[in-house]
């Protein structure tokens, strides 16, 4: 016991230590964004672990130095996951004060305030399943070619509801070469369909065998499909917002500043993908390597990049890559926009959003706010945690808000 005491609570010392000081160059970020990650979102239960294993252990007796270093290493650890649960109940502070300080005008949370992901037993579950009173129509083919990743889902309301509602298009992340539109925003595409939207999660061809801009093109004939389709399931064609996590975020930015150019459109030049509103989730806004944003925390991104999704040099074609950057494509019509970004996050430094919200703001003309969570890593609105059902609310506010005035 004396051991497994030691051993537990230096593990668990170490995880949560790293979620709170995050190790930030190339490879040791991704190590340091698995083990913050989960440990920052899983605080709670993680916790309620240690203060059982430590209880059972002091009943069971614990003596000699050995078992004394892991009740003191144990303690420490309660007390920095305490932290952390902490930071998770007051994203609620950051996420009123951002959209307080929102241009355009301040956001209300109103009726959001309460999401049903943020029930205490949701929470402690954690893992997110479908709502009842959801209904999905999985695998539509969008493109009309059988291609498997051609496929998305759709998320309403069971209840007949008044149409035409508005719509949501989530584009998935995963580094433009992973991911799948079942695995990601389960909280934020339920949660938005129960209050009455209609939902569209897709995939989208994955490198290395997708080059760019097959990822973007693909995202791009999804909403043209929407603007078609979507009515068939009680949407409003004409009120499509977007959303997207890291890469996703990336997509679904750089979607809303592109509409209806041909570059991102060959064979369907013609066709409307204008978006009435964006989400970025942690998205990667900027993909040149740049060392005051997106190359702050090492060269990974770029190699990244490079070998699998551009195949191409940065030196060789920088207006590819430039092109391809949400921070070098905002213009002065560029629609209303709501960007989260976790302080935390050791894949996307927490400057890429800065410098996007700044210079959108010197730009466009268009409403924009920005929440900025303290101890949040990559990948926050995930899991069902108290941050998670934070920004959902925040998600719900500004897009409602931004419909009610189209």
């Amino acid at each position: 016991m004396n051991l497994a005491l030691v051993v537990v609570g230096t593990c668990i010392l170490i995880a949560s230590g790293i979620a709170t000081r995050p190790l930030r160059w190339n490879w040791l970020s991704s190590i340091t964004f698995t083990v913050g990650w989960l440990t920052s979102e899983l605080a709670l239960q993680i916790l309620i672990a240690d203060v059982i294993l430590l209880g059972v252990a002091l009943g069971v007796g614990v003596s000699g130095v050995l078992g004394w270093l892991g009740v003191a290493a144990n303690v420490l650890a309660c007390g920095l996951l305490l932290v952390h649960v902490v930071s998770g109940l007051r994203s609620w502070r950051a996420v009123e004060a951002g959209l307080a300080a929102a241009r355009g005008g301040a956001i209300d949370l109103g009726t959001t305030r309460r999401p049903i992901y943020g029930t205490w037993w949701r929470v402690l579950r954690a893992v997110p399943l479908r709502l009842p009173g959801v209904q999905v129509t999985k695998d539509l083919d969008y493109v009309g070619d059988g291609h498997r990743r051609h496929r998305l889902d759709v998320y309403a309301a069971e209840a007949p509801r008044a149409a035409p509602r508005p719509v949501l298009l989530y584009i998935h992340g995963g580094a433009w070469v992973i991911g799948d539109k079942s695995q990601q925003a389960i909280p934020m595409l339920n949660e938005m369909a129960s209050r009455g939207w209609v939902c569209v999660a897709i995939n989208y061809r994955l490198s290395p065998k997708a080059t760019w801009p097959d990822h973007v093109v693909d995202c791009k004939r999804a909403i043209a499909w929407m603007k078609e389709h979507i009515s068939d399931f009680g949407g409003d064609p004409g009120a499509i917002a977007v959303a997207g996590g890291s890469a996703g975020g990336h997509l679904a930015t750089l979607c809303a500043l592109t509409a209806n150019d041909p570059a991102f459109q060959p064979g369907f030049h013609d066709a409307d993908t204008s978006l009435v509103a964006a989400v970025s989730i942690y998205g990667v806004l900027e993909m040149t390597g740049d060392p005051t944003s997106s190359g702050r925390h090492g060269d990974l991104l770029l190699r990244l990049l490079e070998r699998e999704v551009m195949k191409q040099k940065l030196d060789e074609n920088h207006s590819l890559f430039e092109a391809a950057s949400p921070l070098h494509r905002i213009h002065p019509g560029a629609p209303p926009m709501l960007v989260l970004q976790g302080r935390n996050d050791s894949l996307v430094p927490v400057d890429v959003a800065r410098q996007f919200v700044h210079r959108f703001n010197d730009i466009a003309t268009a409403p924009l706010a920005y929440v900025e969570l303290p101890l949040a890593q990559h990948a926050f609105d995930i899991l069902a945690s108290p941050r998670c059902a934070a920004t959902t609310a925040a998600i719900a506010a500004f897009l409602e808000t931004t419909v009610a005035g189209l």
